[in-house]
């Protein structure tokens, strides 16, 4: 757990002290986050901190105690005097903690309750980011702690414009997850694919040569590294026919050259030109299910119709190309003793 800043004293109420400046050690602490490392362990001490030299009339905003969050709101707002109420939701960003209830009611509310936020500002009012407001009934924390819940912007970048305006405008609602934001979640889905990368890359080479293993290599690539980043551009309505489709795109130059490099008859390379696109498009597309429920326009609903409809069909396709991987070899064997 990493402390943000030393303590001080607002009357008998303790708070900690912020900065809005990012250290080496905080910008390293990013990069190990976007790779992974230590998962759990980047967190800051949930409670109230003070950044500048705010007053009863300073602005309070609500963050969750993740380094990336935390250190993206004092960053945004280094230049404004001003309190930061950092809810404790298990090193976990707002938006997936609001989805699992740690960036909540209860926790805001209790926080509120536990930093006597009502003796440290005159007015009544908290600022929350918009993509916390799924866990936040804000009828419930303002009838439990007094305190009238405000939706600052999608990003913590717009909040000095947020507050210049007085209220969020349509741009600032709106969530924008561009290629260099899809490109920084790379990271840890490779590192969460390497053990699995190696040992199919592994087994395929054993198998059926390095053909085999680079094919088995991509296809998991594919779908953990290619389709995040190129999501929005990939036509179709879902995450799984979105994953097909790269699947196709990447398995059939695979599948060609194993038609076009068979020494044996028609039906030996074409048949393993289908266990490749096979095999490889059901494994791309399952792994594109996994990221449904990863965008802010997937509801919980639609996510479990998704996983309903394309599980079985996805395991059935890889099924069926290792069955066929089996009747190959016996088919050919049984031929050539026909012969």
């Amino acid at each position: 757990m990493t402390e943000a800043g030393s303590g001080e004293r607002v009357g008998a109420r303790p708070v900690r002290r912020a900065s809005g400046a990012l250290s080496a050690r905080d910008r390293w602490d990013h990069v190990l986050a976007r790779w992974g490392v230590d998962r759990g362990g980047h967190r800051v001490a949930p409670g109230l901190y003070a950044l500048g030299s705010p007053d009863a009339r300073s602005p309070v905003f609500v963050t969750a105690n993740y380094t990336l969050s935390f250190d993206a709101l004092r960053g945004a707002v280094s230049a404004l005097d001003c309190y930061i109420l950092v809810l404790d939701t298990k090193g976990i960003n707002v938006w997936c903690a609001a989805g699992k209830g740690t960036f909540g009611t209860d926790e805001l509310v209790e926080r509120i309750e536990s930093v006597d936020l009502a003796g440290v500002v005159e007015h009544r009012s908290v600022i929350a980011p918009q993509l916390g407001a799924t866990g936040i009934a804000a009828h419930e924390v303002r009838a439990r702690s007094g305190f009238r819940v405000e939706y600052g912007p999608v990003r913590a970048a717009d909040i000095p414009e947020y507050l210049d305006e007085g209220r969020a405008t349509g741009e600032m609602r709106r969530v924008r997850f561009g290629l260099a934001d899809r490109l920084s979640v790379v990271p840890v889905e490779l590192v969460h694919a390497v053990v699995p990368l190696i040992v199919v890359s592994a087994g395929l080479y054993l198998a059926a040569g390095a053909a085999a293993a680079w094919a088995g290599a991509a296809c998991i690539l594919a779908g953990v590294a290619l389709f995040p980043t190129l999501l929005p551009w990939i036509p179709s309505a879902d995450f799984t026919t979105k994953g097909l489709i790269l699947g196709v795109t990447v398995a059939l130059p695979f599948a060609v050259a194993r038609v076009a490099g068979s020494a044996g008859p028609w039906w030996w390379g074409f048949g393993w030109g289908v266990v490749h696109l096979l095999g490889m498009v059901s494994v791309t597309a399952f792994l594109a299910l996994i990221f449904t429920g990863s965008t802010t326009f997937a509801s919980r609903t639609g996510v479990e119709l998704e996983i309903k409809r394309y599980t079985r069909p996805l395991v059935g396709l890889f099924a069926l190309g290792v069955l066929l991987s089996i009747a190959l070899p016996a088919a050919r064997a049984i031929l050539g003793q026909l012969r």
